[in-house]
């Protein structure tokens, strides 16, 4: 196979301005939620690198995973250097992240095709699916909120770019980058460029690709071996993805369909090779080893991951989310229909680009606005919240003590009007454990989990709570603010929440009766939700 030639313009300022555009098209479709989800770790750790004031109580259930990676450092560090206010400087970073992954999408397609079509329909496509899920996995091609994955991608993306023009060196710093952002996502793309370069034909000449290889393949968290425990076997089972044997067919699916799809689409590349219809100006492009390389990625990976996701033997090696490597497949595979269809369908026809890409934006949009109905499809720094609990975080974000410790339903996160965004983040304050995204931190370190189950425990039966209850929480774990919604208060009554409810405004000893174990009073209330402090 011919060297593949490198594109000259693939930063020239019509592209990257196409490529800009098709960023704030990204963030339009895909919305934009701080917060959300894991970032309710993330955050939180950027925000304790500012402040270490911050998170007295549980600062562990993110600070030890995140010895393992550069990214809040990086984040903080920014903030610290552009004095930025935080809110905008994590909003500048996920438009660079969506850019960065997005102009690898395009310098790899250039060198996948040579008609134009082709190259800007394979960025278009994965634009318009960053937030498709990825089956199986719990994870999309992009979140709507930095995260480290993303970054680390962009990285990857850079990386399969030096193997495909042989800068091999530059392919292992990439990785190595890549790594200290997001150790498992590298992981893969460590073996991904493994088997482009086998693809590329290139692994017995070039002997130094191996060192550069490995420097980038050093593991350095040994805490992932930790001793599984009942503990964490009850922190792991809230990761439904843990356990294969239990996936539904559409998962399964979701596996093997883009293999197949892959092993067509290679079949139909080699032939096309063979009567001389590779590439329209006649010469080798990376297409087909970059098809090749992902067969072969895909079904060694798949063994692998089923290999430790299914023996109960290897249960505390799940943790390492193996079958993950499919965030990989899933992003070359809609860039490789995406150049494809530009190629053969799409061309230079404005009204084809409309009735695909219109119509399939527009579903992406509403997918989001249907997960996420509560809450601003764009929640920019600036622009008051549209969601009960986020007014509520605000409030105590601005009210409460530093060093205060929250508690409040456990599975909150879940709870409809809430929409998946973290209280640790948002509120800036320190909270008992709850069980849908601490549970996950619990599975990643076993070390945690005795805590985690300890505190979710104590919180179970919430909206059954009395003050009893509450002053248990008070006693054992130093719980000194607790969030109730309305509901919950009412059947509470026995701790004088019907009084607070007609009196907000309340404050002091003389709200809680004398017969009550524990002082309560709540100073914020709004449609939905009370803050109420314990004493």
């Amino acid at each position: 196979m011919k060297k593949v030639r490198s594109a000259t313009d693939d930063s020239s300022p019509k592209n990257l301005a196409v490529l800009l555009l098709l960023t704030v098209l990204a963030l339009l479709v895909m919305g934009y939620h701080p917060g959300l989800e894991d970032d309710a770790f993330y955050l939180a750790a950027i925000k304790k690198n500012l402040n270490p004031a911050l998170f007295p109580h549980d600062a562990d259930f993110f600070r030890l995973q995140f010895q393992a990676t550069i990214f809040d450092k990086l984040i903080a560090l920014s903030v610290r250097m552009t004095h930025l206010p935080l809110a905008w400087a994590v909003l500048l970073w996920q438009l660079a992240a969506i850019f960065l992954l997005l102009h690898g999408c395009w310098r790899i397609a250039r060198r996948c095709f040579s008609d134009g079509a082709a190259q800007w329909a394979a960025v278009s496509l994965v634009t318009a699916l960053l937030t498709l899920p990825v089956s199986g996995t719990g994870i999309l091609l992009a979140d709507q909120y930095l995260h480290p994955r993303t970054l680390a991608t962009a990285a990857i993306l850079c990386a399969v770019v030096a193997v495909i023009d042989r800068r091999f060196w530059l392919a292992g710093v990439l990785l190595a980058v890549a790594f200290s952002i997001h150790a498992i996502m590298a992981s893969f793309g460590i073996v991904f460029c493994a088997f482009l370069l086998w693809s590329l034909r290139g692994w017995r000449r070039e002997p130094s690709v191996t060192a550069a290889l490995v420097f980038a393949a050093v593991i350095p968290f040994g805490w992932i071996f930790e001793p599984a425990s009942d503990a964490w076997r009850e922190a792991a089972a809230t990761r439904s993805f843990y356990f294969v044997a239990r996936w539904a067919w559409y998962e399964w699916f979701g596996i093997f369909a883009p293999l197949a799809l892959l092993i067509g689409f290679q079949y139909f590349l080699q032939r096309g090779a063979r009567i001389g219809k590779s590439d329209s100006t006649g010469e080798s492009t990376a297409l087909v080893p970059l098809v090749s390389a992902l067969i072969y990625y895909g079904v060694f990976q798949t063994v692998v991951g089923l290999g430790i996701m299914l023996p109960s033997s290897l249960e505390r090696l799940r943790p390492f989310e193996p079958m993950r490597y499919l965030h990989l497949v899933y992003l070359f595979f809609f860039l490789i229909v995406g150049g494809l269809l530009g190629r053969y369908v799409l061309g230079q026809q404005a009204y084809r680009w409309a009735l695909l890409f219109v119509p399939l934006g527009a579903g992406m949009f509403h997918v989001q606005r249907e997960t996420f109905p509560a809450t601003a499809h764009l929640e920019l720094p600036g622009i008051a919240a549209q969601n009960s609990w986020l007014d509520a975080f605000a409030w105590i974000r601005q009210n409460t003590p530093v060093d205060s410790l929250f508690a409040l339903d456990s599975h909150y996160i879940e709870l409809p009007g809430e929409d998946y965004h973290g209280f640790r983040a948002l509120a800036e304050r320190s909270v008992l454990a709850d069980y849908v995204k601490d549970g996950g931190m619990a599975a990643r370190v076993p070390r945690l989990a005795p805590r985690w189950l300890k505190e979710v425990q104590a919180q179970s039966g919430w909206k059954k709570f009395q003050a009893a209850d509450f002053a248990r929480l008070h006693e054992q774990f130093g719980v000194n603010w607790i969030i109730l919604s309305h509901s919950d208060a009412l059947v509470s009554n026995g701790a004088g929440m019907s009084a607070l409810i007609s009196n907000p405004a309340a404050s002091g000893p003389e709200v809680a009766r004398k017969d009550q174990p524990i002082g309560i009073t709540c100073p914020y209330q709004n449609r939905e939700l009370l803050v109420c402090r314990l004493y």
